[in-house]
């Protein structure tokens, strides 16, 4: 199965040989996958043990903590809109959480960094009712922290219960209502849904030492919906994997989907591979970081990824409860696509208009002796990074004020000043409260402590 192929013959082989190879080894009744390139599908590929009936872009399969993206998204918005505040502790918005839990900010919360335990109190949350817990009080338990909040990711699927509630207290809607009208019908996911839609896949469980299944049960998770609900395809999912990488305005801004991507918590002792945002998880592919989020529950695996820098995404979904490697498949197909087929650069173009004053500005540097070029880009930024050596190299962003903001590396969030002299012209470049001035310590400008009067001077001075 195939559908809107632009790649070549023998990248597609490659990618229908390695899902192949995924279904066949880890023994799936069914594994589905899709490429997305250039703002499309740009091939699909499926596996199944039944003869010809393969799964295709429109069949359901259950998506697991994908849906935990989908959750943060909504939190983000509530952030952008100025509802809440990211380091806002959840008790301000959603009274009754208790000490313990209450005290724990909304950004630990989408980062997993706030010390609470992996999963609820028994009974198996996955494969009983909703019903069996019915309060929050029933989702994180007697002794919720297990954990010094704030010190290390752990992943927690409570935590992500807490934030769909806190979906639901602000906009006063159910969070499956909120998560159709702010997300799935503005970008066209009429195939995403809490329950499943026909078509669909049957979720099963392959016994490990025979090659026999079980049909796996599909609960309706109630309170822990928001961890872990929706059915989805690979369609739909690459369609929120280009949204993922660049952001819609009607949903949410690019600057705040990349802020998704940034790394929230220290990660696991021995976990330095990977990372996890905001409801995104990174991981670390060669010279290559992905992005997205794998899935799972009783029946079923699934993984969306993405690369921002190739414009490549993959998904990968299967009806197994265990065997395929989602992710390790998703990851191979980008690598596939963006090795064999790289990413075709933009043309140059020179910028439609420039202002006189930022143009001065580019050009060398120096702080103290080391020299930094300052370099306009495209987009109206900054560009200031050294020009021999290893150093802390920034790109900017201008503020209404007339200052700069740092948005990465060492300066992320510093400003940078064009601190100007008495006639107008401009003294020197105050970053961080660091001098830069035209000249390797230049005696006419304003330096902390001065310039020696008697100027430089050789070996026999």
């Amino acid at each position: 199965m195939t559908s809107s192929e632009n790649l070549l013959p023998g990248t597609r082989r490659a990618l229908l040989h390695r899902v192949a190879t995924a279904q066949a080894e880890g023994r799936a009744p069914s594994l589905v996958a899709a490429v997305r390139r250039d703002g499309q599908t740009a091939w699909s590929g499926a596996r199944t043990c039944v003869d010809g009936h393969a799964p295709d872009g429109d069949t359901q399969f259950r998506i697991g903590s994908i849906t935990k993206t989908f959750t943060a998204v909504l939190v983000m918005r509530l952030r952008d809109e100025g509802l809440l505040d990211l380091d806002d502790a959840l008790e301000k918005h959603l009274p009754g959480t208790g000490k313990d839990v209450g005290r724990l900010t909304v950004f630990q919360l989408l980062g997993h960094g706030g010390g609470l335990r992996a999963e609820t109190p028994a009974p198996w949350w996955e494969r009983t009712p909703g019903t069996t817990r019915a309060e929050l009080a029933d989702v994180v338990g007697d002794e919720p922290l297990i954990h010094p909040s704030g010190h290390l990711h752990h992943y927690s699927n409570p935590g992500y219960t807490l934030l769909g509630s806190l979906v639901e207290a602000l906009r006063g809607d159910s969070w499956a209502g909120v998560l159709r009208r702010e997300i799935l019908e503005p970008l066209g996911m009429d195939r995403t849904t809490p329950q499943a839609s026909a078509p669909h896949a049957g979720g099963w469980a392959v016994h490990p030492w025979a090659d026999v299944m079980l049909p796996e049960p599909a609960e309706d998770l109630g309170l822990m919906a928001p961890a872990g609900q929706l059915w989805s395809t690979t369609s739909d999912l690459l369609r929120f994997a280009g949204f993922l990488a660049q952001g819609d305005e009607r949903v949410l801004c690019a600057a705040s989907v990349a802020e998704m991507r940034a790394p929230a918590a220290p990660p696991e002792t021995g976990d330095w591979a990977g990372a996890y945002g905001l409801g995104l998880q990174a991981l670390r592919r060669g010279n290559r970081t992905l992005f997205g989020h794998s899935g799972s529950l009783p029946g079923f695996l699934a993984t969306l990824l993405f690369s921002v820098e190739d414009d490549v995404a993959a998904v990968v979904l299967s009806n197994a409860t265990s065997g395929p490697l989602t992710g390790a498949v998703a990851a191979d197909l980008i690598q596939i696509v963006a090795d064999a087929e790289p990413r075709m650069p933009e043309p140059w173009r020179p910028l439609p208009e420039v202002d006189a004053g930022l143009l001065a500005l580019t050009g060398p540097w120096y702080w103290g002796t080391q020299v930094h070029a300052l370099k306009l880009l495209a987009d109206g930024g900054l560009e200031f990074q050294p020009l021999r050596g290893v150093g802390r190299a920034a790109r900017f962003r201008a503020r209404p004020d007339g200052t700069w903001v740092g948005l990465n590396g060492y300066y992320a969030g510093e400003t940078l000043r064009v601190v100007r002299a008495d006639d107008g012209t401009v003294d020197h470049l105050d970053l961080g409260s660091f001098v830069f001035t035209r000249e390797p310590y230049d005696r006419s400008a304003a330096i902390p402590g001065g310039v020696d009067a008697e100027g430089w001077r050789g070996l026999d001075l």
